[in-house]
């Protein structure tokens, strides 16, 4: 089996499901589908901190499930704006992983994860897979990768 390591854009992922969908991600689904593809060595999902008694819940779910769940705080600017985007940290992540696994899977739609994607691929002939919301994905994003999953209904939770 190949070797694969798994880097989730959570902030993306929920909003892009909920815009689409009015649904929320299934995680287990999505480790049961890749588990039986892949040997997962290494899967981190990147959120924001919160108090938020159900965000804390979430991150328990998924620390349960095999995911490393990497918290920042939600910076609040002075002008009433806030920030909590993980891009810098999962790029570097993704990119020290790259040279010891077969394959990356990254779930976000994030066009800017364009050429990290590139840089993987070309430095370490590391395949890359991503997963995200079709309509919501940058098609620079899309064209670049090795794999492009689209989520839909088989890998949301019914309700």
């Amino acid at each position: 089996m190949e070797k694969v390591a798994i880097f989730v854009d959570v902030q993306n992922i929920y909003y892009t499901t909920k815009q689409s969908y009015q649904a929320n991600f299934d995680y287990n689904k999505f480790w049961a589908k890749v588990s039986q593809e892949f040997d997962i060595v290494r899967a981190n999902a990147y959120a924001i901190a919160s108090q938020d008694p159900k965000q804390r819940q979430f991150h328990h779910i998924l620390r349960g499930i095999g995911f490393k769940v990497c918290l920042k705080p939600l910076i609040q600017r002075s002008d009433g704006s806030a920030k909590g985007d993980w891009d810098v940290g999962i790029a570097l992540d993704v990119y020290e992983s790259a040279s010891s696994v077969d394959r990356v899977i990254l779930l976000s739609g994030d066009g800017d994860f364009e050429m990290l994607v590139e840089r993987v691929q070309q430095r370490f002939n590391t395949k890359v897979d991503v997963y995200s919301v079709r309509e919501l994905t940058a098609q620079n994003l899309i064209e670049v990768c090795d794999h492009y999953t689209a989520i839909d209904h088989q890998l949301l939770i019914n309700r």
